[in-house]
């Protein structure tokens, strides 16, 4: 594809205003639906904490990889239903994909080992978030999605990274794979023939999935206002830097695709 607005272009119209028309209602569920799905998380590890490493940190920091482990659960998921579909990926990109996927499953079991029994279950996912999407059906969905789901997982350890400061072995953990999850981003969004890196804050991105790249035209870190030492330019300034997005902003992105 020539430039980055031709990827929004190539896809389905009608398929692309029935996930325009349907984002508020999405929204409002995604908040519902993710609270919903992850309210019982404090529960169960209360009931579950009886592993060495539950009781060897802080509850929070349970939390957090258990924030973590529900995101590669469904990343994972996704990519493993997308290499099931019969036709959906052409061969010269399934290499990719089958690639991607190993990492998710590898930091699904990683994060399983760790939590021992303070792990969260996976819960069940529904990738066409109540009919707004076909990703298995439609090859440029199943890249749409790729691609949204990575982002926003690269922006969620970021959020999360705070609250293990201080934990050692655990943030070095989760930095090693923010790392790879950043790779994935970059190979998704050149794949769909997009900037490895995030210009602005995507402003042609369909608004079904315009929440995944909220924040990221901020140009103004630790109080300097970048444009005003720099001659990149704005664009330039907000490729330089991602953004963190809050848990609360990652379950209103991912709760469509979680049913609780």
């Amino acid at each position: 594809m020539s430039n980055e607005t031709d990827f929004w272009n190539a896809l389905d119209p009608d398929l692309l205003g029935r996930m325009t028309s349907r984002r508020e209602a999405l929204s409002r569920a995604g908040g519902m639906a993710g609270t919903l799905a992850l309210a019982s998380v404090p529960v169960a590890l209360a009931a579950t904490a009886s592993s060495a490493f539950a009781q060897s940190i802080p509850q929070d920091v349970v939390d957090v990889l258990n924030f973590a482990l529900t995101l590669e659960y469904l990343e994972n998921e996704f990519y493993l239903g997308g290499l099931q579909a019969s036709g959906l990926i052409p061969a010269a990109d399934r290499s990719i994909f089958e690639t991607i996927q190993d990492h998710e499953q590898a930091h699904v079991d990683f994060l399983l080992q760790t939590l021992g029994d303070a792990a969260v279950e996976k819960p069940d996912f529904d990738f066409t978030a109540g009919g707004a999407f076909a990703p298995f059906q439609d090859y440029g969905q199943f890249r749409l999605l790729s691609q949204a789901f990575e982002d926003t997982g690269v922006r969620a350890y970021k959020g999360q990274a705070p609250a293990l400061v201080g934990t050692g072995g655990v943030l070095e953990a989760a930095l090693t794979i923010h790392s790879v999850e950043a790779r994935h981003a970059a190979r998704v969004r050149t794949l769909n023939g997009r900037q490895g890196w995030i210009p602005d804050a995507q402003p042609d991105a369909p608004d079904a999935v315009a929440a995944v790249y909220a924040g990221e035209d901020r140009s103004s870190h630790l109080g300097v206002q970048v444009a005003e030492v720099t001659n990149v330019g704005t664009t330039g300034i907000t490729e330089g830097w991602d953004e963190p997005l809050t848990m609360e902003e990652v379950l209103a992105i991912a709760g469509p695709f979680i049913q609780a």
